[in-house]
């Protein structure tokens, strides 16, 4: 009796870095503003990729007649621009005016502490992307906090801090 034990072959690192330049030019090339500046392209990149890879900064310079430097000198201006890929889950809280009024920052601190962070970014097993928003559109609702583009209103912190460890659950072993 034989049986076919052909081993599963994935995706090879040259291939996967071929599939990132193709997704990058791809998101240079297919923007529908009606000026493409650097700011456009590299926008366009994160929007369709989560981050902007080193990889980006060549492509986007070469499509923009532009050097290098002049698009690092871009794409490091900005603060909420990543270079890394982003965590499998983004939370989200506003900490803009009305938000912070009515409780913000205690729900802020609730977060934070069940993700097991200081500020902004991500967890250690990249489970999760923690961001400060300064306004999620939902000023009625405030406080409010967003799980993965969910938005939570007129959220306490122990609904916050019980949302984000219920996350936390649904995503355990996935990321380890």
């Amino acid at each position: 009796m034989s049986s076919d034990v052909t081993p599963k072959i994935g995706p090879t690192p040259d291939s996967e870095k071929q599939s990132l330049k193709d997704r990058i030019n791809n998101a240079v090339r297919t923007q529908k503003r009606p000026t493409v500046t650097v700011l456009s392209s590299l926008l366009s990149i994160e929007d369709d990729l989560g981050y902007i890879p080193k990889e980006a900064i060549s492509i986007v310079a070469e499509y923009n007649n532009s050097t290098i430097n002049e698009v690092w000198g871009v794409a490091s201006f900005y603060p909420n621009f990543r270079f890394d890929p982003p965590s499998a889950n983004t939370v989200e809280v506003c900490w803009g005016p009305s938000c912070h009024l009515v409780g913000a920052n205690d729900v802020i601190k609730s977060v934070l502490d069940e993700l097991g962070l200081d500020g902004e970014g991500d967890t250690e097993d990249k489970g999760v992307t923690f961001k400060f928003n300064t306004c999620l559109g939902a000023c009625p609702q405030a406080p409010v906090m967003s799980i993965n583009h969910r938005m939570y209103g007129k959220i306490s912190a122990k609904q916050a801090k019980s949302y984000v460890s219920a996350l936390r659950e649904n995503t355990k072993g996935s990321h380890s």
